[in-house]
């Protein structure tokens, strides 16, 4: 259990003892909240994206002195949550909590409606960065001794995955994109038995979490070459990220965030917007969520999010496109 859900397993989701904090002047949103405020999640208990909106969630119950009540829907690669949210009347009392893989169901059409259209970015919560981590016997030292192998050596590296058409999937032939090379990739169904591979030499790459790696690096059985988040990590504060490395524009975080249903009045968005920045800026929530290996992502307004989204879909879209990802 991570820290974040031991310092949540005290809290109910249903006690209603909290004190509303009056709204300020800007966007005022008559008599709302009025009553409890579901956010669903397209998993089941436990997981990153579970216990961050937990977090979230108590954050805002605090706030409003409504309850926020977190409904675990697992189902469908998250599908079966995200169509609740994106057939719920769109008043700001159903939201939707989802990473990256929001995206891709839209690009892969997992759904049966164009993603961009059935939600409104409300506000991002979390973000973390993978590392790249290579087979300690590859005779590379850096990122850009690492893309020199590969092009000198077409095809004589690989990857692994926990699958095709996952974001570490997509993140991975963007980067042989961008670098142009071609390394192989190896799907497996989780991630540790890829640490085993690319420790032993089956496999000669990764990209994963830090709090996954992180024994083993020290262990000195793996060796890391690059952040790929848009700055280092402060666990292996000398390992360079990859633009930094010489891969100007390359980025792949994992991010949590929230959508309401399309139609959701701008007003309320503004309104969760601002309460869910304070909480997640809070001090206090900045070193629950760095103690495992995140940071509380910047702020954005609605507005500056719906931007970053539709961005980052059509990146993806294109990197799925060029690279001909399909799912089987």
């Amino acid at each position: 259990m991570s820290r974040i859900a031991r310092s949540l397993s005290t809290f109910s989701l249903f006690a209603s003892a909290f004190t509303a904090v009056p709204s300020t002047a800007q966007d005022k949103v008559p008599d709302y909240p009025v009553r409890p405020i579901r956010i669903v999640i397209g998993i089941a208990p436990g997981g990153g994206l579970d216990t961050m909106t937990r977090l979230a969630a108590q954050k805002l119950t605090e706030r409003f002195g409504q309850t926020f009540v977190v409904d675990n829907r697992p189902g469908g690669g998250t599908v079966l949550g995200m169509d609740l949210v994106a057939q719920a009347t769109p008043d700001g009392y159903t939201l939707l909590c989802a990473s990256e893989t929001l995206l891709l169901n839209g690009v892969f059409k997992r759904a049966k409606y164009d993603v961009r259209e059935a939600f409104l970015p409300v506000v991002r919560l979390t973000e973390q960065a993978y590392v790249l981590a290579t087979n300690l016997n590859l005779p590379i030292n850096s990122f850009k001794e690492l893309i020199d192998y590969a092009k000198a050596k077409p095809g004589a590296l690989s990857f692994g995955t926990p699958g095709v058409g996952t974001t570490l999937h997509v993140g991975w032939e963007r980067l042989n994109a961008l670098a142009g090379i071609k390394a192989l990739h190896v799907p497996y169904k989780g991630g540790a038995l890829a640490i085993l591979d690319v420790m032993s030499g089956q496999i000669q790459m990764l990209m994963t979490t830090v709090p996954t790696v992180a024994p083993h690096v020290r262990a000195g059985k793996i060796k890391l070459v690059a952040v790929t988040g848009p700055k280092r990590n402060r666990v292996f504060p000398d390992v360079p990220t990859v633009s930094e490395a010489g891969l100007a524009g390359y980025e792949l975080t994992n991010s949590y965030s929230f959508y309401a249903p399309a139609g959701t009045p701008d007003a309320i968005v503004k309104r969760l917007n601002a309460a869910t920045v304070e909480g997640m800026q809070s001090p206090a929530t900045r070193k629950i969520v760095a103690a495992d290996g995140g940071d509380v992502a910047a702020p954005l307004t609605p507005a500056e999010f719906r931007a970053r989204f539709r961005r980052d879909y059509a990146e993806m879209e294109n990197t799925t496109r060029v690279a001909n990802i399909q799912l089987r």
